[in-house]
């Protein structure tokens, strides 16, 4: 038997390092338009052979040669351009080396859920953490091939990895593949080419702080004017001094435009990225900065008010507001979205779901509980088998998308943000408290539980909630009466005083604290009924049969 997973423990996300705005450069020319394709096309040629140069490499690359190929791109370009293309190479296959060994471990983890399957009986039925059996013979013989196909697979990426080998496409290989099926997506030849040149075109320049502006590549002003430093062969198109080109057009940030006009005011860096969007036919620019890091709030603070717990699905968010205790307060919320279709819809349909989240959370001021959700390993064909709905439905939800808009909007909001672990989540508050919380007027949905046992985890309290003592016997004689109490617990076997009031009787005073202490109480079965009957000053001591009545009347002795 295998060893229990641990829960891990709930903490606050840090808040984003980086910062990225953009706008719509309106009013190009024609000539504008000229320029920055053949900036862009002569930069991409460079970016281009600086990667294979830098693939060729491999692992025996070290500084010398970094500098060597920034050498050799200064004479054709600037040594700024140069500075941004090796940066820009070396990032990229640093990805690609990362992403090479995300593909070993798919690999990995494929080959030994496929090697488990074919070992156990043809049929067998499988448990709620490992798969069974495989259903018949033929199903038997095709995961065999398909097993020998990974195994190759896996041996040629670890001989790539070993060597240092990436493979990457500059535009993207989807986009590159889209150009054997036209037809299926929709696109003429023409069409595609100019998607092409679009997704290879290098127009992007490192910020540095100290300089105009914070960038001497590409400036723009506090007016929105946006001037490009042209490389050495394309100086003769300049319209403005230092070999330098001034667009038509004019930037305007909407979003955080204050922050970044306080930047350029200052001459701090700003790094910037001019792109065309062949589908609306528009160009845009897009500025991005670091921030030091925000000082996280402390845990123990975040939960002080209590906060919101949110189940992330693959068509809404779930939430719910909960209490310090963790009891669930008022209704719970669902904050739907539709991601059925193009990526900026999908994008737009997220931030409009997080930001009335956060906004409801704001006008408490509590904090956002999630799980650290990671479906890098719950995708794969071979742990699930036939349940491609169950596939698709994962792969669906916008996990990463998701994370990375509640973390940067909650910070800019001032809202903490508590990640907990996934494990049983669903299942232990469908069974815990999806009865409890479902009445008359209010039908609890399985989601709605699993945002009450989020919110608990991350409160620190546990999931399983307090159960009632059984009706027919008010003791542990049917059955444990609580769950809630570690063993742990300081106190868990003592005395629980009753609390005053119509549901327990009434009180006398000064006598709630021995409520439940049968001794103080002399009631028939407890010691107290057997002391000695002599004090020890030689008087008869006084028991529940002789003890003075409050109105000073003696108590009658009971009835035989």
């Amino acid at each position: 038997m295998g060893e229990l997973r641990m829960i891990a423990a709930p903490f606050v996300v840090p808040g984003p390092t980086g910062v990225a705005i953009r706008a719509r450069l309106k009013g190009l020319t024609g000539e504008d338009v000229k320029v920055l394709c053949l900036v862009g096309d002569h930069l991409a040629s460079l970016a281009s052979r600086d990667l294979k140069a830098r693939c060729a490499a491999g692992l025996d690359h070290d500084s010398e040669q970094w500098t060597r190929r920034k050498r050799v791109l200064t004479d054709q370009s600037s040594s700024r351009w140069a500075g941004s293309i090796t940066k820009a190479t070396h990032d990229q296959w640093a990805l690609a080396r990362r992403d090479r060994l995300a593909h070993i471990r798919s690999l990995q983890t494929g080959i030994a859920t496929i090697s488990r399957r074919l070992s156990l009986p043809l049929g067998e039925k499988g448990g709620k953490h490992a798969p069974g059996g495989y259903r018949s013979r033929t199903e038997w013989h095709a995961k065999s091939r398909r097993l020998r196909v990974l195994e190759d697979r896996l041996e040629a990426a670890r001989a790539d990895w070993q060597a240092g080998v990436v493979h990457v496409v500059r535009g993207g290989k989807r986009l590159l593949t889209t150009r054997h099926h036209l037809d299926a997506a929709g696109l003429t030849e023409e069409e595609w080419r100019r998607r092409w040149q679009a997704g290879r075109r290098f127009l992007q320049a490192d910020g540095e702080s100290g300089k105009r502006y914070g960038n001497e590549t590409l400036r723009v002003t506090p007016g929105g004017e946006v001037s490009i430093k042209l490389p050495v062969p394309l100086a003769h198109l300049a319209n403005a001094p230092h070999g330098r080109y001034v667009l038509a057009a004019t930037a305007s940030f909407a979003h955080r435009g204050e922050q970044w006009a306080d930047r350029i005011a200052t001459n701090r860096a700003v790094a910037y990225r001019i792109h065309e969007d062949t589908g609306r036919g528009r160009w845009y620019l897009t500025a991005s900065w670091t921030i030091p890091p925000i000082q996280t709030v402390p845990l123990e603070a975040a939960r002080a008010r209590g906060l919101v717990g949110v189940d992330t699905n693959a068509d809404h968010l779930a939430a719910w507001r909960l209490d310090r205790h963790g009891n669930p307060v008022g209704q719970p919320c669902r904050f739907g979205y539709d991601l059925t279709d193009t990526a900026q819809h999908r994008d737009a349909q997220v931030r409009h779901a997080l930001i009335r989240l956060l906004h409801w959370a704001r006008r408490h001021g509590l904090a956002v509980a999630v799980e650290d959700l990671d479906f890098a390993a719950e995708k794969t064909r071979e742990k699930h088998g036939r349940k491609k709905r169950f596939r698709k439905l994962i792969s669906g939800m916008p996990v990463a998308r998701l994370r990375a808009r509640l973390v940067s909007m909650a910070a800019e909001l001032g809202i903490p943000v508590i990640a907990v672990d996934p494990a049983h989540t669903s299942r232990w508050g469908a069974q815990h408290w999806r009865k409890p919380l479902t009445s008359k007027s209010r039908k609890t949905t399985r989601h709605d539980a699993a945002a009450v046992a989020i919110g608990r985890r991350a409160l620190g309290h546990p999931i399983r909630r307090r159960t009632a003592p059984p009706r027919t016997h008010q003791s542990d004689g049917c059955g444990h009466r609580t769950v809630q109490a570690g063993p742990g617990t300081p106190g868990r076997e003592g005395h629980r005083p009753r609390i005053p009031g119509p549901r327990t009787r009434s009180v006398p005073p000064r006598r709630g604290a021995n409520a439940v202490d049968q001794n103080a109480q002399h009631r028939p079965g407890r010691s107290a009924e057997h002391e000695s009957s002599v004090s020890r000053n030689g008087r008869p001591a006084l028991t529940r049969q002789n003890a003075p009545h409050p109105d000073g009347m003696t108590r009658r002795p009971p009835w035989p």
